[in-house]
Formats: structure tokens, sequence, C-alpha cells
């Protein structure tokens, strides 16, 4: 398990481990600065050496993750706002990248009404420039990604659904420091309903099949005070909201996510998470593990959880153009993805994922799928392995049209 939580970061950053000890959290988030102000913290190369070498030794805390500043707008209309933004991002990027975070997590920000389509080749232009130009990590520390997080679909925000993530990601060709952090208060409140292992097993391929489930590299746990479909960003602490322990368990049992870190974001009693949210989110995700590797489906341990897709995941760090070309090239070959192995059908047959869960106590998830080779990458994020492209399996036009359909509606 690895359930982790906001906590503040402090001048040295280093007393936010201490926090997270104190929350009895696997894993922590911080603000490289403030989130409300644009000065940005300056950290000396000798502070942020010293977290890092207090990072790498720590008996508990395992990772960090950095949360970029909320006042970055990359899909604003305003010139002046849009280079601040891209100049704050890189500054985030940069701290992380020093730190040796995980990830920076971002909200990419709201086109006020202006149209998604409109905005996609700026905001693809900031991540390049961001990416590029932010100080790179000291040798030995791999530069962090940058993780989309998903919004809960007010005002115009980008990233509502996965649509829009996935056209952001193509439009800068499936760049591998692009990752995704998803928000269950979020993605609630823009709709989607993952309160059932069917309903998650659902949510789970579509993630796969739309942008890969290897760049999913953490999760936001919070409850929410909306109803599924509300579109706003409303956290709750567990068991407070309209999701509750049941409707969260399938998908943090899920074994594609089960062993990713589940980032506490919720209220607690006004100042963040607590340790008792820490203690109830173990709980939920050991109630969620059982519904996978349980009995409470009747069937013992060790039972195969299969995903179902309607198409193959196109091969991420290419771009749409690239992948027809490569089409026919993929056909007939079997690939590996972080959780399970994908096997990949005839053309009239739907490509089919097991997901492997990790050994447990009790049992193991069994994996049915035949083994396959994986491809390995030294970039923060995975490239996404390439699948069977299915005999009239719908192709993608290419990067540089990026017309994303709209779908479900979708933190300040």
């Amino acid at each position: 398990m690895n359930i982790g939580a906001h906590v503040r970061g402090g001048g040295t950053l280093i007393p936010s481990l201490a926090e997270g000890v104190a929350l009895g959290a696997d894993s922590i988030q911080i603000f490289t600065q403030s989130p409300r102000m644009w000065k940005p913290s300056l950290y000396s190369p000798e502070v942020l050496a010293a977290f890092r070498e207090a990072q790498a030794q720590h008996p508990t805390v395992r990772e960090t993750y950095c949360h970029a500043t909320y006042l970055i707008n990359l899909a604003t209309a305003d010139n002046d706002l849009f280079a601040k933004s891209v100049a704050t991002l890189t500054h985030n990027l940069a701290v992380g990248r020093g730190m040796g975070a995980k990830g920076v997590i971002l909200h990419v920000g709201s086109h006020k009404g202006g149209g998604f389509e409109h905005v996609i080749t700026q905001i693809a232009d900031a991540f390049r420039r961001a990416l590029d130009t932010a100080e790179r990590a000291p040798r030995d520390v791999e530069d962090c990604p940058i993780l989309i997080e998903n919004a809960a679909g007010a005002g115009g925000t980008v990233g509502r659904s996965l649509d829009e993530i996935e056209a952001l990601i193509d439009a800068c060709g499936g760049d591998e420091r692009l990752g995704l952090c998803i928000d269950t208060q979020h993605l609630w409140a823009s709709g989607v309903d993952y309160s059932t292992v069917e309903g998650t097993n659902a949510l789970i391929a579509d993630i796969d099949r739309r942008i890969g489930i290897e760049r999913l590299r953490c999760l936001h746990l919070n409850d929410s005070k909306i109803e599924l479909g509300g579109n706003r960003d409303r956290h709750a602490n567990i068991d407070e909201g309209t999701i509750g322990s049941k409707g969260l368990a399938p998908l943090l049992g899920h074994p594609a996510v089960r062993d990713l870190p589940l980032l506490l974001e919720v209220p607690g009693d006004g100042d963040g998470p607590r340790a008792q949210d820490v203690t109830q989110a173990r709980r939920v995700l050991a109630a969620g593990i059982a519904l996978y590797d349980g009995t409470t489906s009747g069937k013992k341990s060790g039972t195969t959880t299969r995903v179902v897709t309607k198409e193959s995941k196109k091969p991420a760090g290419k771009t749409k153009s690239a992948q027809k070309a490569s089409g026919t090239a993929a056909a007939g070959k079997k690939n590996s993805v972080r959780g399970g192995k994908v096997e990949t059908m005839t053309a009239k047959k739907v490509a089919k994922k097991t997901v492997k869960a990790p050994a447990t106590k009790a049992a193991a998830t069994k994996v049915t799928a035949k083994s396959a080779p994986t491809k390995t990458t030294t970039a923060p994020v995975k490239k996404a392995a390439a699948k069977k492209v299915s005999e009239g399996s719908v192709k993608k036009s290419s990067a540089t049209k990026v017309a994303p359909k709209k779908t479900a509606k979708k933190k300040a």
C-alpha cells in the first residue's frame, strides 16, 4: 500500500518528510511555492541536495510529488498571463527536478469559454517550453515529468475528460515527459462513475486506450461534496461525501491502481489530511483489493481480472501520422504494460488485457495472458507499449490536426 498526503513544504523542504511521518503516510505532496502567489520560492542548490539525500534515505516516506501553483493558466487568451504561467511552470518544474520529485502535478487552466480546440497548440507549446528550458536534474537523478491532472469540468477548465488529455499529449507528439494524475473527486464531478468493479474496469480500459495506463503515475484521493456529474471542485473527507468508501473501493483496489501513490487532499479539520484520514484510506484500499482478490464475489483469491478495450492504444511517443505508418508492422506483437500484460486478438475479436495484481499476504492475482517482451526506457514516464492494430480498427488523424470530441463533463 502507498497512501500519501498533501503536507506543508517549509523553507528547507525537509520538514515536509517529518509531517508525512506524523500522518503515517508512505508518500507526500507539497507546493514548491505559495499556491496562490506568483512570487517563486528560491531554493539554493544546497537545500535541494539536502532534501534529495533525506528523501533517498528516508525509512518510511518513499517519494515526493510537487503540485504547481493554482495561478497557472496555459489556456488563457491573455498574452501576459500566458507568459507568466509558462515561466512559473518552468520554475516549479526546475524545483521538482532539483528535489528529485517523482512528478509536478498541474492544473492546465481554463479557456474561459473560448473552446478547447483553439488552445491545444498553445498548451502544447507551453509544455514543450517548460520541459525543455527548466533546469535539469542533477546527474543520476531523473527529470520528473509534468503530470496533467483531470479537471472537475467547471468554467471551461482544460482536462475535464480523457479525450482532452489525450489530445494534449498527442499534440506534443506523445512526449514521454508527460504523465497523468487522476483526482477521484474531479473524476466523479465530471460524471465518471467508477463506484462498481464494472465501472472501474471501463475507466481503466479507457485510460489505457486513450493515454496509456503506464502514464498514470499517482491519484489524488478525495471524497466529493458534489454529486456525480456536478462539475465543481469540492473535496470532502472520505465517507463525508457522495462517493464514500464503498464508491472509492473499486477504483483504489484495481490491480492497475492499487500500488500507485494515493495522495490525500481532503480538508481534514480545515488544515488538510489527518492521521485518521490516512488510516481510513488504508481501510478503503484493503476493501477494494478484496473485491478483486477476495471472496466477496464467491470466487477464491487468485481470480483473473480482465479489462476489455475496444481498440488498440497507440504507442506513446509517436505522432498520429507515425502511428498509421507503423500500424501494420505492429500487428502480431504482444507487449506488456505496468500492472499487467496486453494480449491482442484477431481483427473480429475485442482486445483483452489481463492485469496482474501484486502479491498480497492472502494470495496473488493470477495472470492468464501469455508472457510478452517489454520495452524499457530511462525516461521518467515509460513509453506506452505498441499494441496490435486490428483490421478495421479506427485510425486517428495526424497530430497536427487534433480535433478531440467533447465528452462527459468533467481543484482550484
